[in-house]
C-alpha cells in the first residue's frame, strides 16, 4: 500500500479525491468518494453492490466491505503522522444487517483522538489505536460496524511476528 500511495502523491496535479479513488484496490472495486474534507477527519466512501460484490443471495459480501475498511484507517495515519510505519493489527466486522444495496463507509477522526495519538508518538515513539467505522445501506441503517486497530511504528521497526 505504502509504495501505490508515495507513487500517487507524486501525482500532484489530481487532487486528493482523485489520488484516493486511482488507488489501485480502490479503483478495481469501483469505489466513489462521496465526501472527503481537507483535514481527512471526515471520509464517506461508496461500495457499489453489483455482480462482482454480490454473493449469490445478492447481498454484500464481508469480504469485499473488509476489503475496503482495511486499508483506511492506515491511510489516513499515513498521511498525518508522516515518518511512521502504519499497518492494520486487527480488523473485527460485527455484520449487523445484510448488505442489500450499495454500502456508505462512514470514517470519522475525531480531532482528540489524534492529538491523543500524536502525544503517544511523541512519548512513546508508537502508537496502536483502534478506530471504529461504520457501512450504512440506502435506507441508512447500519449494515456492519468494523473496529480497525492500527501499529504505527517508527520506519524500520521490525515487530516480533516482522522476520517470518
Amino acid at each position: 500500500m505504502r509504495s501505490h500511495i508515495n507513487f500517487m502523491s507524486k501525482f500532484a496535479f489530481l487532487s486528493p479525491k482523485r489520488q484516493f479513488t486511482l488507488f489501485l484496490p480502490f479503483f478495481l472495486m469501483r469505489v466513489k468518494l462521496e465526501e472527503l474534507d481537507e483535514t481527512w477527519n471526515k471520509i464517506r466512501i461508496r461500495l457499489p453492490l453489483n455482480w462482482v460484490s454480490a454473493n449469490a443471495a445478492g447481498n454484500m459480501y464481508g469480504g469485499y466491505q473488509a476489503s475496503l475498511a482495511d486499508p483506511i484507517p492506515a491511510m489516513i495515519c499515513i498521511k498525518k503522522f508522516p515518518g511512521y510505519r502504519v499497518a492494520t493489527k486487527k480488523l473485527e466486522i460485527d455484520f449487523i444487517r445484510v448488505g442489500n444495496s450499495d454500502l456508505i463507509l462512514h470514517f470519522d477522526f475525531d480531532p482528540a483522538h489524534e492529538e491523543a495519538i500524536r502525544q503517544e508518538l511523541e512519548e512513546r515513539g508508537s502508537a496502536t489505536p483502534c478506530f471504529t467505522m461504520q457501512f450504512t445501506r440506502d435506507d441508512g441503517k447500519i449494515c456492519s460496524e468494523i473496529k480497525n486497530t492500527v501499529a504505527i511504528r517508527p520506519k524500520g521497526h521490525i515487530g516480533k511476528h516482522e522476520h517470518l
